[in-house]
């Protein structure tokens, strides 16, 4: 039994997985502690797993600006003395990073005390905490093709991203009777992130008549910081057409079940929360995230066919393209099967597995060592 830290907190992209794997590392007998920022998503998403501990540590992003970077040597200093007293104090025997600046603190007191650490990378484009502290790293967790460079092969795992267990795609009349939603409408779902985005619900905002003039209704996740909220209701060609504007979805099973399309940023954790539930969708990558990491996850996508890319910059284009994908029935049928091919295995029980090997491992040789040095009587 290993005492654990996940530090997964910033994102919902990073919490989510580290909520997938606590779950089913205490069901292996190993207590978890779940490190978060203090931003409302961790608050909110936490608040439905009560049967989880969760932490929170300070910590803001790395910048270059001479005041924020202050801020930010300030919180990391912090978040490093708090988690190795918190490692001290709960007997922590190793601590997974899920990247982002809210594992930089709990990662670096581990590599300080000497604790081993593990590091699991979602997206396509490797981001600085991961690069910074992979070599140190008893794991590393990267996906399919992707390389760190310097990193040895005897630490690195090929490692997709742990889904939640209860996101799992379920029939469309249950999905829709549980979001409210007619069993006859057209759904498109817009995602902007955990965080919403702008351009995104400003899209929507735009083309709410075209949409409805199509009997397309929509139901978008705004974010909690944007100021979008409520149910616009349009003439179609024969009825009312619904526009929904929601900040958060507590239940994306039932949302992504219930959709026809799906237009999404290109997070690595709604790719793969689109691919459990088999959408056909088209990715907007974000152009300004860190290592250009979203185009080069939707790119990813494009070329297995599981996906249409539409960049941000060319949004004038995307209605043409949600017409053509909703109405189009073989191209979703398409994606759909490609979508079968995009997932591979289970990552979240090759995770679980492969911790546990490596605390055998850890133990077989130390074992091994005590027995070597052991006195023989003759």
């Amino acid at each position: 039994m290993s005492n654990m830290v996940i530090a997964c907190g910033g994102t919902g992209g990073h919490l989510a997985p580290g909520i997938s794997l606590a779950q089913t590392m205490e069901e292996r007998g190993h207590p978890c502690w779940l490190f978060i920022s203090r931003k409302k998503v961790d608050l909110r998403l936490s608040e439905k797993y009560a049967d989880l501990s969760f932490v929170q540590v300070n910590g803001v992003p790395f910048s270059r600006n001479p005041i924020k970077f202050a801020l930010f040597a300030k919180e990391l200093a912090q978040g490093i003395l708090f988690s190795m007293r918190f490692f001290r104090k709960a007997g922590i025997d190793c601590v997974f990073g899920f990247g982002g600046y809210s594992s930089v603190a709990p990662v670096l007191a581990a590599k300080i005390r000497g604790i081993p650490y593990f590091l699991h990378e979602a997206n396509r484009g490797v981001g600085k905490t991961t690069k910074a502290l992979a070599r140190g790293s008893a794991r590393t967790y990267l996906p399919e093709g992707v390389r760190v460079e310097k990193l040895t092969p005897r630490r690195v795992r090929a490692c997709g991203y742990p889904v939640r267990r209860e996101i799992r795609r379920m029939s469309r009349g249950q999905a829709r009777q549980k979001l409210g939603v007619r069993s006859d409408e057209r759904l498109l779902v817009i995602l902007g992130g955990s965080q919403g985005a702008a351009s995104l619900n400003n899209w929507v905002k735009r083309n709410m008549e075209q949409l409805a003039s199509e009997s397309i209704s929509v139901y978008a996740i705004t974010g909690q910081n944007n100021e979008s909220e409520g149910v616009v209701e349009l003439n179609g060609p024969s009825r009312k057409v619904k526009m929904r504007f929601v900040p958060f979805c507590d239940d994306m099973a039932a949302l992504l079940s219930s959709a026809d399309v799906v237009v999404s940023r290109a997070g690595a954790g709604a790719i793969a929360e689109i691919t459990r539930c088999r959408v056909p969708s088209i990715l907007i990558p974000y152009p300004y995230a860190a290592d250009d990491h979203q185009r080069l996850n939707a790119g990813f996508m494009e070329s297995k066919g599981a996906a249409i890319v539409c960049q941000d910059s060319n949004l004038d284009n995307l209605f043409e393209e949600v017409r053509e994908l909703m109405f189009n029935h073989d191209l979703q049928g398409i994606l759909r099967r490609n979508l079968d091919h995009a997932e591979k295995g289970e990552p979240l029980a090759f995770l679980a597995r492969d911790i546990d090997d490596f605390f055998r491992e850890k133990e077989g040789k130390r074992e091994n060592s005590v027995s070597g040095f052991a006195p023989t009587l003759g």
